[in-house]
C-alpha cells in the first residue's frame, strides 16, 4: 500500500508538472466583476491581449457585475483551479466586500490565490461648478465645519474608493459631508460636471481628461508625492490633511487551489504585459503607476488593506447599497 501512494503521488507530481509545463492549452477566462469600459474592465483588456500574444491561446474577458464585484469574484471562486479561470478586479473585491456583505458567497483570503496586483493609482479631489467654500482643500475643511452634512461629494457607490476616500477625508479632518451615491464613475463624474454635487474622490486616470478639458478642478491627490500629470495640484498632507494616502488598485487573482508554476507563469506573464514598451507609456500617461508585486507581497498588502478599510467602514458605520 505504501508503494503504491507513493507511486500514485509521483505520478500526479508529474501530471502537474506537465500540465504547467504546457499551459496553457485552450482559452483562458478572465472574469471582470464590473461593466464593460471603467478602468478595471480596460486593465483586464489589456492584460488579456497580451498573455493572449505570449501563450498563443485566447485570454477572454467575461463582464460579470452586480454587488460591488462580489457575482463575479464568486464565480471565479467556485471555479476549478486550473488556471483557465481568472479574475481582475479592483480592491473592492479583495479588501472591501466582506466588511460590508453580510451575506457575502466568497473569501478573498481562503478561496482565491492571489497572484498580482497588476497597475495602482491614486484619487483626486475634484471640485464642479457647484463647488462650494473656496478654492482649497483648507478653504473647504473651513466651511465644511462652519455647515456640517451640507457639502455633497459625489461617489460611485457605497464602499467604492471613492467612497471610502470620502469617509477617510472626514474622518481626518473632522468634517462630514454628504455621500452621494451613484452606480458607477461615469454618472457621478457626469453629475458633477454638471453641478448637481459639489466634490468628488475620483481616480486620477478615470478624470484626467476632464480636469485637462477644464470640466474638474483638481484640488489635491492622495498620493505620498505629487503626480507627474498633474505637478501644480498638491498632495493631501501638503494641503494640510495628513493620512489621506489611497490608491485604487486592480489585480489578478485565481479560484483557491492554482498549481504554483501555473501562479508563476501567470503572474510573469502579467508583469511583463504591464511594462511592455507599447503599454507602460499609455498606463503611466493617464496616472497608472506599474506595481506587479510577487504574490507574497500581494498577501500582506491585502492584510494591511483589509484592517485600513475595516477601521474606516466601521468608524463611519457604512453599509452597502
Amino acid at each position: 500500500m505504501k508503494f503504491k501512494y507513493i507511486l500514485a503521488a509521483g505520478l500526479l507530481a508529474a501530471t502537474t508538472f506537465a500540465q504547467a509545463a504546457d499551459y496553457p492549452t485552450r482559452p483562458v477566462t478572465i472574469v471582470v466583476p464590473f461593466p464593460p469600459g471603467g478602468s478595471t474592465d480596460n486593465i483586464g483588456r489589456i492584460i488579456g491581449a497580451k498573455l493572449a500574444t505570449k501563450f498563443g491561446q485566447p485570454f477572454p474577458i467575461e463582464n460579470k457585475p452586480g454587488a460591488t464585484g462580489a457575482i463575479g469574484a464568486t464565480q471565479v471562486s467556485r471555479a476549478a483551479p486550473d488556471g483557465y479561470t481568472l479574475l481582475v478586479s479592483s480592491l473592492s473585491v479583495f479588501v472591501v466586500n466582506p466588511h460590508l456583505q453580510k451575506s457575502l458567497q466568497y473569501d478573498p483570503t481562503k478561496d482565491l490565490d492571489l497572484i498580482t496586483v497588476a497597475v495602482q493609482a491614486p484619487n483626486v479631489l475634484v471640485a464642479g461648478p457647484a463647488a462650494k467654500g473656496g478654492d482649497t482643500v483648507a478653504d473647504i475643511v473651513k466651511y465644511m465645519k462652519q455647515h456640517p452634512d451640507e457639502v455633497t461629494f459625489a461617489t460611485s457607490g457605497n464602499g467604492s474608493s471613492d467612497h471610502l476616500t470620502a469617509e477617510l477625508f472626514w474622518q481626518e479632518t473632522g468634517t462630514k459631508g454628504v455621500n452621494v451615491p451613484y452606480k458607477g464613475g461615469a454618472p457621478a463624474q457626469a453629475d458633477l460636471m454638471g453641478g448637481q454635487v459639489a466634490y468628488s474622490f475620483q481616480n486620477l486616470n478615470a478624470v484626467i481628461g476632464h480636469i485637462r478639458g477644464g470640466k474638474m478642478k483638481a484640488l489635491a491627490v492622495t498620493s505620498g508625492k505629487r503626480s507627474p500629470l498633474l505637478p501644480d495640484v498638491p498632495t493631501m498632507e501638503e494641503a494640510g490633511v495628513k493620512n489621506v494616502v489611497v490608491n485604487s488598485w486592480q489585480a489578478v487573482a485565481a479560484p483557491k487551489g492554482l498549481p504554483a508554476d501555473i501562479r508563476d507563469k501567470l503572474r510573469d506573464g502579467v508583469v511583463e504585459a504591464i511594462n511592455d514598451p507599447a503599454v507602460k507609456p499609455n498606463l503611466l500617461g493617464v496616472g497608472f503607476e506599474i506595481v506587479g508585486n510577487t504574490p507574497e507581497e500581494f498577501e500582506k498588502f491585502q492584510a494591511e488593506e483589509l484592517a485600513r478599510w475595516k477601521k474606516v467602514i466601521d468608524t463611519a458605520g457604512i453599509v452597502a447599497n
